[in-house]
């Protein structure tokens, strides 16, 4: 109506009576609380008030029709954002392998990554932070799934100057009276160490505690301590070693989770079975 300037015409474009149309018009008028036209016979044009409320709505419509746009991007497997949390200590290695083996079938997906540590991400999933996990295994409750995917070896980190750096293969109760340096409690692999530990009958003394793997090889390299790690693919190892477990033999598990039952466009699927397939 705003752009016809007629009250027959735009009826007609509406598939509606004059009337009817008339009668919306004036009704709306009463909501916003003051008028938005100028009539002059059929003829109706915007007044001051009319265009001012007019420029908002093309706003809103502009607005609406990007909103569409993104939702069928999203909704394209070839398109569309895939989120994901994962381990510190996937950071250097797996993740950035998982993400270049994919686009190079999926160019046009975005990733929208985030870090921590297995319980915090599993809290980011349940709050749809994040489509997917890629986690140790933890105690978790339904509507959560886990998947195992790959297990990891696990290694002592000592100083290249350490008395055990040149031993091919190390036990645990050669390093028990050793000063550790490790992930903070909470952390994943910081439990799973401990159960090792624990079977072992052994306890470790710990001396300093960091956030990220790469921290503590950073202050094992300094010479502070040992600590226990995965393959740190990807970061400095010049002044580190790292020693195999002899007994126990020492791995962690790294599996997949989603939340069952809650919908994810095509390119979270794809990445999933992506991931199921080429781990």
């Amino acid at each position: 109506m705003a752009r016809m300037q007629h009250v027959t015409r735009a009826a007609e474009a509406l598939s509606i009576t004059q009337p009817a149309l008339s009668r919306s018009i004036t009704r709306f008028e009463e909501e916003i609380g003051v008028p938005l036209f100028e009539r002059q016979g059929r003829s109706i044009r915007l007044n001051k008030y009319g265009q001012l409320f007019l420029q908002r709505v093309d706003n809103i419509m502009k607005k609406f029709e990007e909103g569409k746009q993104e939702i069928q991007d999203l909704l394209d497997p070839e398109q569309g954002e895939v989120s994901i949390g994962f381990l510190h200590t996937l950071s250097t290695g797996r993740i950035p392998d998982l993400l270049s083996s994919f686009r190079q079938s999926y160019p046009k997906v975005n990733f929208r990554l985030g870090q921590g540590p297995s319980h915090q991400l599993i809290c980011q999933l349940m709050a749809g932070e994040f489509d997917l996990c890629l986690i140790a295994p933890m105690e978790s409750k339904s509507p959560i799934v886990w998947t195992p995917l790959w297990n990891e070896e696990l290694y002592v980190i000592v100083p290249k100057d350490h008395k055990y750096a040149d031993k091919v293969s190390i036990t645990l109760e050669e390093i028990a009276d050793e000063s550790f340096i490790h992930l903070k409690e909470g952390f994943s692999l910081r439990i799973t160490v401990e159960q090792l530990f624990q079977e072992a009958g052994l306890t470790p003394k710990i001396t300093f505690e960091g956030e990220e793997a790469d921290t503590v090889a950073a202050l094992v390299a300094a010479g502070l301590g040992i600590s226990i790690l995965p393959n740190l693919k990807g970061t400095d190892q010049s002044k580190i070693t790292q020693i195999p477990i002899q007994n126990p033999r020492c791995q962690r598990t790294i599996g997949i989770a989603w939340v069952e039952g809650r919908y994810v466009p095509p390119s979270v699927q794809k990445f999933k079975q992506f991931v199921l397939e080429h781990s």
